[in-house]
């Protein structure tokens, strides 16, 4: 190994190949796993620091890239050269809640088309789409036949303020928002107005595209990010609409859409930043509560989406550790993605009353769970964990940072 003799030049040569492969290819490449902590940050771009110096090494004459076990230690001496080098190092909680703000920011400001007296949906819909895209970690970019096919589809089944199935619109309008990219086209993209000018070009350029990369990477990332620009969407377009049927169609209806990708390696948040998360979780499940009142909406005696967010809000509260106090023992193993094996359930069933909230849920051990399910004593157990859940709520929103 010869860390010391890499220089700036071989780091601009492994940043120029992850921008060339993608970041997650280029990590799964060469057998890294993203960073939580310490990003090297370049021409407005992050980096994951210990895989760049570890793919500089391969760029130095008759040496190959070094094994992720060179820095099983810590990145202390990625970052020590890296700065020596002259790059800036960013902590990427703080670089994570910016790219954050910045996409809820850009999903808030998007300009519709309000001719009708409200907005049409061409935009949401799309987005839609691509977020459930993202969850799933499917192709970020797309060829313009698959985009059109895909999204004129969704337009026809769920355009409900008379939305025409022109994937050409919303695919504009998110360009021009910096929402999404277009390649392999000739002359510049045109704004999404007019008619058959717009359609021409696309036809003409057949351009691949989709989400940009930043966005894309936190949407797959990020189940709070994911929910967020959702409950953004659904409280800007979707009042008083069934979106249901459109939310199974793009894959958004399902119980783990709150819950972040899992990675080994990945350094733990803090117990502030974990409780200023836990906090917003809670005001979006609240949000989604009310939406019933006056409205067509979807089933609320059960939602994934709303459940889906409080659950990831409880497993975020009890630390991986089953939250019943009088537990006899947890399973020492975990799942197949490595986390422990918990489940979290409504204190009080939906049916008889319960609420899709954090303060009535609780993570129980699967011994735990069936006591509460079917056990002798389930009804005493339901009114400790009832208590549990609400004291532990309230010490979650009400943590400061000293």
């Amino acid at each position: 190994m010869a860390l010391a003799d890499i220089t700036g030049a071989e780091i601009i040569k492994a940043i120029e190949e992850c921008d060339r492969l993608g970041r997650e290819t280029f990590l799964r490449t060469y057998g890294f796993k993203r960073a939580r902590r310490y990003l090297l940050s370049h021409n407005g771009r992050l980096y994951d620091s210990k895989a760049i110096i570890a793919v500089a090494h391969a760029y130095l004459l008759g040496q190959g890239p070094l094994d992720a076990r060179v820095f099983s230690r810590g990145a202390d001496h990625a970052v020590a050269l890296l700065r020596k080098l002259g790059f800036a190092i960013v902590d990427g909680f703080g670089a994570e809640l910016e790219a954050y703000e910045w996409l809820l920011s850009r999903v808030d400001k998007l300009k519709v088309n309000r001719s009708s007296g409200r907005p049409l949906l061409y935009q949401p819909i799309t987005l839609f789409w691509a977020i459930g895209r993202a969850h799933r970690g499917e192709d970020r970019i797309l060829s313009w036949t698959a985009t059109e096919e895909a999204v004129r589809s969704l337009l026809e089944r769920h355009g409900m303020r008379g939305e025409r199935p022109r994937p050409d619109y919303p695919v504009a309008a998110l360009y021009h928002a910096g929402l999404w990219e277009l390649h392999d086209h000739s002359d510049s993209v045109p704004t999404a107005h007019g008619d058959s000018a717009l359609r021409r070009w696309f036809a003409d350029n057949q351009p691949r595209g989709g989400l940009v990369e930043s966005a894309y990477d936190l949407l797959r990332r990020s189940g709070e990010a994911r929910v967020a620009a959702i409950d953004t969407l659904l409280s800007i377009y979707f009042d008083g609409l069934d979106y249901g049927p459109l939310f199974h169609d793009v894959g958004l209806y399902d119980n783990e859409i709150a819950d972040d990708l899992t990675a080994d390696g990945v350094e733990p948040l803090s117990p502030v930043i974990t409780a200023a998360q836990y906090e917003r979780l809670c005001r979006i499940v609240e949000h989604r509560e009310g939406e019933n009142r006056g409205g067509c909406t979807p089933d609320t005696s059960y939602n994934p989406f709303r459940s889906g967010t409080a659950r990831r809000a409880v497993l975020l509260r009890c630390k991986g550790v089953c939250e019943n106090p009088n537990c006899t023992g947890q399973p020492a193993d975990v799942t197949a993605k490595g986390t422990p094996i918990l489940e979290v359930d409504h204190v009080m069933d939906l049916a008889r009353g319960g609420r899709d909230h954090p303060s009535r849920m609780i993570a129980l051990c699967p011994n735990c769970h069936a006591i509460k399910t079917r056990g002798r004593s389930r009804e005493e157990l339901r009114a400790v964990l009832l208590e549990v859940a609400q004291e532990r709520h309230t010490h979650w929103i009400t943590i400061k940072d000293d």
